[in-house]
């Protein structure tokens, strides 16, 4: 692969999906996109990205499907979801009315274990919810990796990373080599494409975000302008949890540290921001 070819791929995926690689990562390149050219009986690269960047929607969609990074597991770094259990939703049920339904977005979800270990969660809670309604909403860029999120089902390398053994005894079933979670998690969390790049507003507004570990793979510019839009689509009171390596100190004002949980962050009241936003690349995916 030559080195005009990297670096139209390397735009290509930064302008699609605001991914940043760079030339160090020509392997990596290489070996994502020649499955899909085999596939797809291209002669080469070039020819995948001619058609792609000519408005071939799906060969584009290929493209960012194979150079996304979909690694997740269930109860991912653990710390989160205790903060979810015992601070967020006793604080979030403390404060809202008991008709009033708490909605949470996984933004970028990958193959559906973070929003399904949330479901597990919130049923161990089912008597302090005391019948309350709760929405999980999750979005990925990637198609192919939101249908694996739909199918719910797991091999058995994927369910033995984070997933407690009663977990998985109670919610999943054998489905030849692999383990099917039970339909009723299914149905309960509603998975749609969405790429961070876009405007989120139609979306509605969330008392929980949970954008964690792809913040990674954007520039400072980016994540400063996913961190304006996301503080506009929480309510004011509501909480964002991100990944370990992640942190909106030193870009965005946005947000602060949660009294009493410094990794925690929530939303800073937007005429008390002072750091000028972003501007935001448009999204061609």
């Amino acid at each position: 692969m030559s080195v005009p070819t990297i670096h139209r791929v390397i735009d290509f995926i930064n302008k699609a999906a605001g991914i940043v690689l760079t030339t160090e990562k020509a392997y990596f390149i290489d070996a994502r996109l020649s499955p899909v050219i085999r596939e797809e009986n291209l002669p080469s690269i070039d020819e995948l990205m001619n058609r792609a960047e000519r408005g071939d929607r799906r060969l584009a969609q290929r493209v960012i499907d194979a150079l996304t990074t979909n690694e997740t597991f269930f109860f991912r770094d653990k710390s989160p979801f205790e903060h979810f259990k015992t601070i967020i939703i006793p604080e979030l049920l403390a404060r809202r009315p008991a008709g009033k339904t708490l909605r949470i977005w996984c933004a970028a979800c990958s193959s559906g274990q973070e929003p399904y270990s949330l479901v597990m969660i919130l049923d161990e809670m089912k008597a302090q919810l005391g019948g309350r309604n709760v929405e999980i909403h999750a979005s990925d860029i990637s198609e192919s990796i939101l249908t694996k999120a739909k199918s719910g089902v797991f091999n058995q390398f994927e369910v033995q990373r984070g997933l407690p053994t009663k977990m998985l005894l109670q919610y999943f079933t054998k489905d030849g080599d692999n383990w099917k979670i039970s339909q009723d998690v299914v149905r309960r969390v509603n998975f749609f494409k969405f790429n961070l790049l876009d405007e989120p507003r139609a979306l509605g507004t969330f008392d929980v975000v949970f954008c964690r570990n792809v913040l990674i793979y954007f520039d400072r510019t980016t994540r400063a302008a996913i961190f304006e839009r996301l503080a506009d689509r929480l309510a004011p009171d509501g909480y964002l949890l991100l990944g370990g390596a992640e942190s909106t100190f030193g870009v965005t004002d946005r947000f602060t540290s949660h009294p009493k949980e410094r990794m925690l962050q929530v939303p800073v009241p937007k005429r008390a921001a002072t750091m000028p936003a972003a501007a935001v690349r448009p999204a061609i995916a």
